[in-house]
């Protein structure tokens, strides 16, 4: 499966916006248009496509988290028209390595909704450990997730 990640770029912010999970996930990850805003006023975020075949089928948003003190990787979305067909499984893989090779062996830390099962199985396949249960507001609704870290490897 060939796939790469671009730069979110004038060219391709639309499409990247147009990305969809499906509606039952919408409570799992921000919209890309939020992630998007976000990117342009906050420092040291950094979006990505994630394109299978040279089509757009995803998102990263990865960030330097001065709360954790450390790398996050905030969003990871695939288009729903895309999902279940192997592609976040690649993609979380290709970026895992992308990462280490940009910024070193360092700890990346994300999280996910503690209903999402299917994601959380993904990144403890990928090497990442639970951590605490935490819960935010935003927006007037209530998010419980939970904290999940890959230790680099030195």
């Amino acid at each position: 499966m060939n796939i790469e990640f671009k730069p979110i770029t004038t060219e391709n912010y639309i499409v990247c916006i147009d990305l969809k999970v499906a509606p039952e996930q919408d409570d799992f990850v921000a919209p890309n248009m939020y992630s998007l805003a976000q990117a342009a006023y906050e420092p040291e975020l950094y979006p990505l496509g994630i394109y299978k075949d040279g089509v757009m089928v995803g998102f990263f948003l990865y960030d330097f988290d001065y709360d954790t003190i450390g790398w996050s990787m905030s969003r990871f979305m695939i288009d729903y028209n895309y999902q279940n067909q192997g592609i976040g499984s690649v993609a979380l893989g290709k970026f895992i390595q992308f990462f280490y090779k940009k910024h070193g062996q360092l700890t990346l830390h994300t999280s996910a909704n503690v209903n999402n099962l299917s994601t959380i199985r993904l990144y403890e396949k990928f090497g990442f450990v639970k951590g605490k249960e935490f819960s935010y507001e935003s927006g007037g609704k209530t998010y419980r997730e939970i904290a999940l870290k890959l230790e680099g490897k030195p």
